[in-house]
């Protein structure tokens, strides 16, 4: 059977932020430093519950055991995604069953050691979250932002291919076409939904796109030219007016500072 030429093209709402950002997790014997945690609240010995602060660390619910709890790193602050989500996600296992199997699992790999354990517990974590921020989008938000956005029926896609293709030179005709709507529309409805208009939207993830090259060794003119923007100058001015700071200052994850004379973020210490 041939498919057709003309079928559209399906874009993926967490791939590129999966890619511009890798999701990090490493497996936690306490709740002090931890971010993601499985836990009954039922007082069964089951699991129950998941709960993930994208933003935060913190203790337990009043009345919650703890199963099983990891520390997640999703390029805190300098990924635009773990910004708009919210404070703390919790979830019913009951809700999504394939979540309860992946969770005992974990917490089955945590009760007994075996070779392999920790890989085991950090793979199956990283499963957890991108389920977790998938839950999070499907119940959408009532606030304006990049999370009501890729919540959105239409303007996801517009925003994946945005997200897919940041070197392209996007028009709005283009992106409404996408959406499957007017124009007019398109940018009404955008900026509705996502709380600023399509350009100013493009150009804050360009930035926060070029940012993550920076981090990852890319020069100032590579990291330009890969997330669409004319020339290295005209990066280097639009990255200090969002960031404060200039593009050459920003030193590849894993260097000890930040950036000259700027406080290391403990969640992204490098350029975040």
């Amino acid at each position: 059977m041939i498919e057709s030429l003309n079928m559209p093209q399906r874009y993926d709402r967490l791939a590129a932020f999966l890619q511009a950002f890798p999701l990090r997790v490493e497996h936690c014997d306490s709740t002090a430093s931890a971010n993601l945690f499985i836990i009954d609240t039922r007082g069964t010995g089951e699991p129950s519950h998941l709960l993930y602060r994208a933003k935060s660390s913190g203790g337990l619910p009043v009345g919650a055991t703890l199963c099983a709890a990891a520390r997640v790193d999703f390029g805190g602050s300098a990924n635009p995604l773990v910004g708009a989500l919210p404070d703390e996600l919790c979830f019913p296992m009951d809700e999504m069953p394939q979540l309860r199997s992946l969770a005992e699992l974990i917490v089955a790999e945590n009760d007994v050691a075996r070779c392999g354990g920790s890989t085991v517990q950090t793979r199956l974590s990283e499963v957890v979250v991108v389920l977790a921020i998938r839950r999070a989008i499907a119940r959408g938000t009532d606030d304006a932002g990049l999370l009501a956005g890729l919540a959105h029926p239409l303007l996801h896609m517009s925003l994946g291919a945005m997200h897919d293709d940041p070197a392209r030179k996007w028009q709005i005709a283009d992106l409404s076409a996408i959406a499957g709507i007017s124009r007019a529309q398109f940018i009404e409805v955008f900026k509705k939904t996502v709380g600023e208009p399509p350009g100013a939207y493009l150009t804050r993830w360009r930035l926060a796109l070029g940012r993550a090259h920076l981090r990852s060794g890319r020069s100032v003119k590579s990291a330009a030219a890969r997330v669409g923007f004319g020339s290295a100058e005209a990066f280097s001015r639009a990255f200090r007016r969002k960031f404060g700071y200039a593009p050459g200052k920003c030193k590849p994850h894993g260097d000890n500072d930040e950036v000259s004379n700027r406080t290391t973020a403990i969640s992204n210490p490098s350029c975040g």
